[in-house]
Order: structure tokens, then C-alpha cells, then sequence
């Protein structure tokens, strides 16, 4: 897997449409979960792509301190289905980490991660805190590396 970041007016109308379109297949679909995820952030966000054949199979978006928690913070991590066996996820948010420490050295991240991949977020270094909470129906909890 090939890993590009982007700024939102770096992308393509191609690039763009994977995005949304596999956030779509994993959040929505396969999630069951009816939420807005088109929601006006990704305009500010960096975007991570991971690219395998020219197809987007995995992908965050990153923010600055202060644009979505008051640390930096990576979201929206997805990985397609049929490509989870391959270690991408774990590419994916190293890629996403080393793009933030370059660009905010010396800044926690913070992520609001789903509570099932717990074990998955804490072998990469964060560190759960607070209270569990539903956010769109699926138990999440708020997570600083």
C-alpha cells in the first residue's frame, strides 16, 4: 500500500468520491449506522490515503490543534473489508502520525476511537480516558497519545 496525504483542495473528484464512498460502505453500510458524515470538516482536515492499485483501501483524516479537539486529532480511520487482513490499518495510522508529528511537533493527539478497537489503538501508543459514550450509536471512548 501507497500512502499519499493530502490537503481537501489537493484532492480529485476521483480522490474525493473513494473517500467518500468507502467511508460510506464501512460506516454506513457495514456499521449499519446513520450518521452525517459529509459534515463540513473535511475542508479543514489533511487526508491520508491508502492506495493499493491505483484503488483507495485505506484512509484518515487529521486535524490541527484546535480544529476538531483542542489537540490534534486523526479520524474517520477505515480500512475496506476486504483488505483488513493485509496490516493496512496499522499503515494507515502510522503514516497519519508521522504526517502530524512533522507538521504540529511537540502536540498530543487525541482521537474518539470506537470502544471495539480499544486493543487495536492502544498497541499504537494511546492511552484511553473519560467515560465511555455512544456516539452514533456505537460505544466510543476518548483516546490521547
Amino acid at each position: 500500500m501507497e500512502a499519499v496525504v493530502k490537503t481537501f483542495d489537493e484532492l480529485s473528484t476521483q480522490e474525493l468520491y473513494q473517500i467518500l464512498r468507502l467511508r460510506s460502505e464501512v460506516f454506513v453500510v457495514e456499521q449499519d449506522c446513520v450518521y452525517q458524515d459529509i459534515d463540513n470538516k473535511d475542508q479543514k482536515a489533511l487526508h491520508v490515503l491508502g492506495l493499493k492499485d491505483g484503488e483507495l483501501v485505506a484512509y484518515t483524516r487529521m486535524f490541527k490543534p484546535g480544529d476538531y479537539f483542542e489537540n490534534a486529532s486523526i479520524g474517520r480511520v477505515v480500512v475496506a473489508n476486504n483488505q483488513r487482513k493485509y496490516g493496512y490499518g496499522k499503515q494507515i495510522m502510522e503514516v497519519s502520525l508521522a504526517a502530524l508529528a512533522q507538521r504540529f511537533p511537540k502536540t498530543s493527539i487525541e482521537i474518539s476511537a470506537q470502544k471495539y478497537l480499544l486493543k487495536f489503538y492502544t498497541e499504537m501508543g494511546f492511552i484511553a480516558f473519560g467515560e465511555e459514550y455512544l456516539e452514533d450509536g456505537i460505544p466510543h471512548i476518548q483516546m490521547i497519545l
